[in-house]
């Protein structure tokens, strides 16, 4: 069992913190993803489990071990970083084996596990190269068998398929999450990149400003964000956010439209709206086309409502130009309320008179 338990863990450097008090629990072989902006914490948060940063406060347990005092080559793990880290003068076999041979273990076992993972990697007929002769996607091939060679209890993954092209990263992402799935490792990957957090993680921990937003799976993230930073930051466009104002009859007042909504003390709320859940209609959001990006499967509108940016993606043959004045009306039935200026709680309320939720 491989379990990774942080607890009240903090980092501090100086008058600065940089981690305040988190708490995470990764179950065994979860595939957890650290996902932020640069500058967040999360590859402070990373380094700390690995054991090259020193907690100012907290504990690190890994499979019911607390490890925070620890030596990295005392606590089960490797790790893949961002620069792959390749010897060049060594073969892909001894890149790979290196640990291994640390390890001093019989040359019979070094040669299995180096010949399983590159098979698991698909480099074995690069064995007998040097570096310099294999391009950027191969190097980081490398750079996980050799992790995955240990056998470690934890691999953990600081941004590696950042300096790979756009073509290359689709095809790594979806070989790395088949190949961890099958060695059934416990894995902590860190990215910027909301895609990649998507598409790899069983679940994802939001950080910003040295805080866990959110901790859940993908969908959970995506469709009821914690808090307003998730909504803003998950999704390609962002979620959008456009006030409201109540009414004297209690309903309220957005762009041109009245809606019934959550009964509420507060004189004005904020809808949250994923771009995919709006179209055009006959009533709707009072809305001005400002650009039109036409992106293949679907058309992104660029538009302007009550001075504010909103963004829509519609289908790829709306006919739609610059200056035209939409409708837009929600396709999905639950949106998403909070009241203004509160940036924790998004309350997903539906669009019914009858609703009693507050938000």
């Amino acid at each position: 069992m491989a379990e990774i338990a942080i607890k009240q863990v903090a980092k501090r450097f100086g008058g600065f913190t940089a981690l305040h008090s988190i708490d995470l629990t990764i179950a065994d072989q979860e595939f957890m993803v650290l996902l932020g902006a640069s500058g967040c914490g999360k590859t402070t948060l990373l380094r700390i489990v690995a054991g090259l940063e020193t907690p100012s406060q907290g504990e690190v347990w890994i499979g019911g071990r607390r490890v925070d005092h620890l030596p990295p080559r005392e606590r089960g793990i490797a790790m893949v970083f961002q620069n792959y880290a390749v010897f060049p003068h060594l073969t892909v076999f001894e890149n790979i084996a290196f640990g291994l041979r640390m390890k001093k273990l019989p040359q019979q076992e070094v040669e299995g596990r180096v010949n399983r993972t590159a098979e698991l990697m698909h480099i074995e007929q690069l064995l007998k190269r040097y570096s310099g002769q294999l391009s950027g996607g191969q190097r980081q091939r490398v750079a996980v068998a050799r992790a995955l060679a240990m056998e470690p209890d934890v691999i953990l993954m600081d941004e590696p398929l950042s300096n790979l092209d756009a073509l290359l990263r689709l095809e790594m992402r979806a070989e790395l999450k088949g190949v961890l799935a099958a060695s059934k490792t416990t894995t902590i990957y860190v990215t910027h990149d909301q895609v990649e957090a998507m598409s790899l993680a069983d679940r994802i921990a939001v950080m910003h400003q040295g805080h866990i937003v959110q901790a859940a799976s993908p969908v959970e993230v995506y469709r009821n964000p914690a808090a307003r930073f998730v909504g803003s930051f998950i999704g390609n466009p962002p979620m959008n956010f456009i006030l409201a104002t109540k009414a004297a009859d209690g309903s309220w007042t957005v762009a041109g439209l009245t809606l019934p909504g959550p009964k509420s003390d507060k004189q004005t709320i904020e809808f949250a709206i994923r771009p995919e859940d709006v179209d055009t209609g006959t009533e709707g959001l009072h809305a001005t086309v400002r650009v039109v990006e036409p992106l293949g499967p679907h058309t992104l509108v660029t538009c302007d409502v009550e001075g504010g940016l909103f963004r829509a993606i519609l289908e790829s043959n709306a006919t739609v130009a610059v200056g035209d004045h939409l409708r837009l009306a929600q396709t999905r039935p639950h949106p998403l309320v909070r009241p203004r200026n509160h940036q924790r709680a998004l309350i997903q309320t539906p669009f019914d008179p009858e609703s009693t939720t507050a938000p």
